[in-house]
């Protein structure tokens, strides 16, 4: 069942959704080569707390951490370690809080230090991938209409789709519906309507869509050993059109 949400819940959720938005800011400015995964949890737990909300990952179906990491052929669902950062990689960070019983969740990736063209080429082909779906999100269009074309810019420019996971609905749970594909034929699924927000995330490849779980459980590679990217935001069905929580 997909749960429509009241102004005064949106209110909510956006005050959860700006806590992700800084925090993700707050780790942004502090990558640099020779940092641990795990110190960018730590910075993360602290930041949410001190703006009174709780991390939404930790301990959610015992996932042990605050943060999701990525780096490189990693696509999502990595947990921090002291694997220490170096230049040239790239590293997604996805990051979720809530905030008086509701939630905000928004991933994004960068690079870390200078990277080669074609690796930039991927990021913002995801980031613009996600742009383009949010255009999609107006009531009564259909929800893949969102997926469709997230997944004819990723392939028009070269790059593959992550099928094994897709984006959700949010709210007073983490994942609600509807599910948020990031591939599909335009025109089908339930009609968006205002009161509906969604976590759109698509996570781009450079190869192959297909992807791999590692022995952890969590930490969802590349099958192919390719790069990959993952870009998200909450964004909530308005009367107008939409609204992106998680932008700053």
């Amino acid at each position: 069942m997909i749960i429509l949400k009241s102004k005064n819940e949106i209110e909510k959720m956006a005050v959860a959704c700006r806590i992700v938005a800084e925090v993700l800011q707050v780790l942004v400015h502090a990558i640099r080569p020779g940092l641990t995964t795990l110190d960018l949890d730590d910075l993360a737990e602290r930041n949410i707390r001190m703006r009174g909300a709780v991390p939404a990952f930790k301990g959610y179906r015992g996932f042990p951490s605050t943060l999701c990491v990525a780096l490189n052929e990693q696509v999502v669902h990595g947990i921090p370690s002291k694997r220490r950062l170096r230049a040239g990689d790239i590293i997604g960070l996805d990051l979720g809080a809530k905030w008086e019983g509701y939630y905000g969740d928004a991933a994004v990736t960068i690079p870390i230090g200078q990277i080669p063209a074609q690796t930039e080429s991927l990021l913002t082909t995801a980031r613009e991938a996600l742009s383009l779906g949010i255009k999609e999100v107006r009531p009564g269009m259909h929800l893949s209409n969102v997926s469709h074309a997230i997944q004819r810019y990723a392939e028009s420019r070269g790059y593959s789709v992550v099928r094994a996971f897709v984006g959700h609905g949010i709210g007073t749970a983490l994942h609600e519906e509807p599910q948020v594909p990031n591939f599909g034929p335009p025109g089908r699924g339930p009609r968006l309507k205002a009161g509906m927000v969604l976590a759109i995330e698509p996570m781009v490849n450079r190869g192959d869509a297909d992807v791999e779980i590692l022995d952890d459980g969590w930490t969802v590679v590349t099958a192919d050993g390719h790069l990959s990217a993952h870009f998200e935001h909450t964004v909530a069905i308005t009367d107008e059109g939409h609204q992106i929580l998680t932008a700053l």
